[in-house]
């Protein structure tokens, strides 16, 4: 069974930082790209970052020089730094399993002052 647990989220004023962190259970991590989505309330769920196997990375347009998404195969976790936040990355923050049906339950990231 493969399971993926998001933490990090929180409150952060617009301009702070926050860092996510997605572990994921079982020996399939190294084999997987994974990926950061978001959903903000009343919106469609939305690509914000992914990275390969191999640790090649692209990032939505609205996050990109702003995030950075990495992984650590050895802790099996993937990771999601986000700097200069700004209130509309105020979203429920998912990671995924790339290429098949595993998502985590997510974390919530509100920046506001």
């Amino acid at each position: 069974q493969v399971q993926l647990v998001e933490s990090g989220g929180g409150l952060v004023q617009p301009g702070g930082s926050l860092r996510l962190s997605c572990a994921v259970s079982g020996s399939i991590f190294r084999l997987n790209g994974m990926g950061w989505y978001r959903q903000a309330p009343g919106k469609q769920r939305e690509f914000v970052a992914h990275i390969s196997t191999r640790g090649s990375t692209n990032y939505a347009d609205s996050v990109k020089d702003r995030f950075t998404i990495s992984r650590d195969n050895a802790k099996n976790t993937v990771y999601l730094q986000m700097d200069t936040l700004k209130p509309e990355d105020t979203a429920v923050y998912y990671c995924q399993m790339l290429g098949t049906g595993y998502w985590g339950q997510g974390t919530q990231v509100t920046v506001s002052s």
